[in-house]
């Protein structure tokens, strides 16, 4: 249900275009890792997958789902509430592991939050978190890695600036640009793991960037 909104909201604020890598695969029980820029990406991503024939199950922050309809939506379709900065942030590890063996793709923001700039420009992915590289240890999946540009010019900043932002985006219909790079397998250690992932996902971000139009700025 929450791609299939996302496939019919996402076409009206921006223009969506999607790339992948010519060897991509989204092989049944994969680990999809995302950037995370702004709070319109999520369905942005969901859209973008949906068109490549993929539903994920997406790992959320807890709280949306106190969100009326929003959070009966995430319950339905079985997505997964990440309990941040509590110690039972990690069962939502464990829901992802079993989603996983059923064969389910898992959406997950490595970064673990969004961006605290006000602006508009795009940026590299931040630093990760070690949920990604934990889970993909624990169950052996591999990592899709999946770059995404343009949110940004839907909301972001301030409540006030975000709500302009959707409420103008249908009339000026930015650029929006998901790139899914090829599939990979983390090894080494928590570390290790975790830079190859964000570097993996960087790479899809820059590819992503530069299909934006000329005047989408990028963050120093």
């Amino acid at each position: 249900m929450l791609s299939r909104i996302a496939d019919v909201l996402v076409p009206a604020v921006g223009r969506l275009s999607v790339t992948t890598d010519a060897d991509t695969a989204l092989a049944p029980g994969s680990i999809i890792a995302a950037n995370h820029t702004s709070l319109a990406d999520p369905a942005i991503v969901l859209a973008a997958l949906r068109r490549l024939g993929a539903e994920p199950v997406v790992m959320a922050a807890a709280g949306l789902w106190r969100v009326p309809l929003l959070g009966r939506v995430l319950a339905d379709g079985g997505h997964i509430p990440v309990l941040r900065g509590d110690r039972r942030a990690a069962a939502a590890l464990d829901t992802a592991a079993e989603a996983l063996e059923k064969g389910r793709l898992i959406l997950i923001y490595a970064e673990g939050g969004l961006p605290r700039r006000k602006d508009a420009a795009e940026a590299a992915p931040g630093p990760f978190r070690s949920g990604l590289a934990r889970l993909a240890e624990r169950t052996g999946a591999p990592v899709v890695p999946v770059g995404h540009a343009g949110a940004r010019r839907v909301t972001s900043g301030g409540l006030g600036k975000q709500l302009a932002g959707l409420a103008t985006a249908p009339l000026r219909r930015p650029d929006l640009h998901v790139h899914v790079g090829t599939p990979l397998r983390l090894t080494g250690d928590c570390q290790a793991r975790t830079a190859r992932a964000r570097t993996a996902v960087t790479n899809a971000w820059r590819t992503a960037a530069a299909h934006l139009d000329d005047s989408s700025p990028i963050a120093a």
